[in-house]
């Protein structure tokens, strides 16, 4: 079964439908009615069956409508940092949040959604989330739940860094967290900075399918790659005080060319001289003209 819990318009749920090869039913949450309305008459236009979805309408973090369901596969593109209202009760008696003891400030719901999404990913699940960069590093609650999830649960599997300016409506860089609660490297985490990866098409950055299947390829071979891909241990992690900023183990640092400090004193050199031969000629050509020397 398939599940975003902020589908808009239904787009990337019929996105992996068509790539995978058996994705079973459709599940998905719009809290926009007019989006959701979208979302379902686009799962009708693309031949899916209104038997093979289930789009409901309503908030996913104040009234989830799937918490019964246990899904093989979540993707989501949520809100970038959208407020929302979380409330004593959601760590006191929602199981979604209750175990990590802290909330994800209301300022930013980026983590609550991670939270929501882990909560209903079958045991032997993927999850895969896209989010701006900030849930990386921010300290506070976000911080604590970072570390929760990784510590505790242990299952963040990999971070992937994206270009900036790749999808409509934001041009800030973005990045790609997947999800597993039964992972098959449980002592380390997978970092990819694919960030210098696209092509510029006009005003946008696009990935092309070379740079996808870059990204998917070091995904599956798990190993470093220069200034691309690193396998960090959770010991490395925690010694980072659980910071995932992707610089922090993706060492993309061009050096520059040394520079001759002796070679460039003798051109200024030679140039000086070759000035003063100018200067000379200059002058012998005022003097037969009758006419002073500009210096």
């Amino acid at each position: 079964m398939l599940y975003d819990p902020t589908c808009g318009s239904g787009s990337l749920l019929l996105r992996v439908k068509r790539e995978a090869d058996q994705v079973g039913k459709i599940y998905g949450q719009e809290m926009n009615r007019t989006t959701y309305n979208l979302a379902r008459m686009n799962m009708i236009l693309h031949d899916v069956h209104y038997a093979d979805f289930d789009i409901k309408l309503q908030d996913t973090l104040k009234k989830p409508q799937h918490r019964d369901l246990r899904f093989d596969a979540i993707v989501a593109n949520p809100p970038f940092s959208a407020k929302w209202e979380p409330d004593k009760a959601q760590v006191e008696n929602d199981d979604r949040f209750s175990v990590y003891g802290k909330l994800a400030p209301s300022s930013k719901a980026d983590l609550a959604f991670v939270q929501h999404m882990i909560s209903q990913l079958a045991d032997d699940g993927t999850m895969a989330v896209v989010l701006p960069h900030g849930v990386l590093f921010r300290g506070a609650a976000e911080g604590h739940i970072r570390q929760y999830l990784i510590e505790q649960m242990n299952c963040l599997d990999a971070v992937i860094g994206l270009p900036a300016n790749i999808f409509y409506g934001t041009s800030i860089p973005t990045c790609v967290l997947v999800f597993k609660k039964c992972r098959r490297s449980p002592d380390d985490i997978l970092f990819i900075d694919a960030s210098q990866h696209f092509d510029k098409v006009k005003t946008q950055n696009v990935l092309r399918p070379v740079h996808i299947e870059k990204i998917v390829a070091a995904y599956l071979a798990r190993t470093n790659e220069d200034k691309f891909s690193y396998v960090a241990s959770i010991e490395q992690i925690r010694g980072n005080d659980f910071n995932l900023n992707i610089p922090r183990y993706v060492d993309t640092f061009e050096a520059e060319e040394s520079i001759d400090l002796d070679a460039i004193a003798l051109q200024l050199r030679a140039i000086a001289q070759q000035g003063m031969v100018t200067d000379d000629k200059i002058a012998s050509f005022c003097d037969e003209l009758g006419i002073e020397p500009p210096f």
